[in-house]
Parts: structure tokens; C-alpha cells; sequence
């Protein structure tokens, strides 16, 4: 039975926060949650999840952002990990190329 994936994963344009029943990510003027990562045979994983695009200046009180339905997918491979999505609307997602442990780099709306 597979066990869930935990853990920070951090590199360019992307962190990545784990727990056993699912996580979050941020990256470059976004940011998304992700259901419980469940790697299988060679590595590979399918997840699905929530992405919702930022935008630049403040956040208003009250203000919702919008969200759409993503399924991610990707490979791990001891402590590296590449993910992307594809977001129901049509977009792309990633790829992105992350380490466990490792410092991400992410740039943020202006």
C-alpha cells in the first residue's frame, strides 16, 4: 500500500508543502492546494487539486480569488521531484523541477 508523500520541496518558481492527506503549492503568481501524493511504481504519482492565479497590488477584504480544478501529476526520484498540472481551463502548469529540503525560488505579481 502506498504511503503518502510529505515534506518541503522547494526550487525554481515553485515550493511544494506535504502532509499525509495533501498540501500546497505556490509558485510564480499562483498558488494551489493538492490532494494526498500517493507515488507508485517507478516513482510516478497523479493528484488532483485546486489552482488559483494572484495578482499584483493588495488583496482586498472580502475579496475571493478565483479557482479552477487541476490534476497534477509527475515523477519522484529520491529526493527530486518534477511536477506539472493541467488546470481545467486549459493552462499549463510547470513542468518544475524541485528537491527535498531545498530553497524555493519564487517570483511574486507586482
Amino acid at each position: 500500500m502506498p504511503v503518502p508523500l510529505a515534506g518541503d520541496w522547494g526550487g525554481p518558481h515553485a515550493a511544494l508543502h506535504l502532509v499525509p492527506g495533501g498540501g500546497t503549492l505556490d509558485y510564480d503568481c499562483a498558488h494551489g492546494t493538492i490532494g494526498p501524493l500517493l507515488v507508485g511504481p517507478g516513482g510516478q504519482f497523479t493528484a488532483q487539486g485546486m489552482h488559483s492565479p494572484d495578482h499584483g497590488g493588495p488583496v482586498r477584504v472580502g475579496e475571493v480569488p478565483p479557482s479552477w480544478r487541476v490534476r497534477y501529476s509527475g515523477i519522484v526520484s529520491g529526493d527530486r521531484m518534477t511536477i506539472e498540472g493541467n488546470v481545467e481551463t486549459g493552462l499549463q502548469l510547470g513542468p518544475f523541477e524541485l528537491r527535498r529540503g531545498a530553497e524555493p525560488m519564487i517570483y511574486r505579481c507586482l
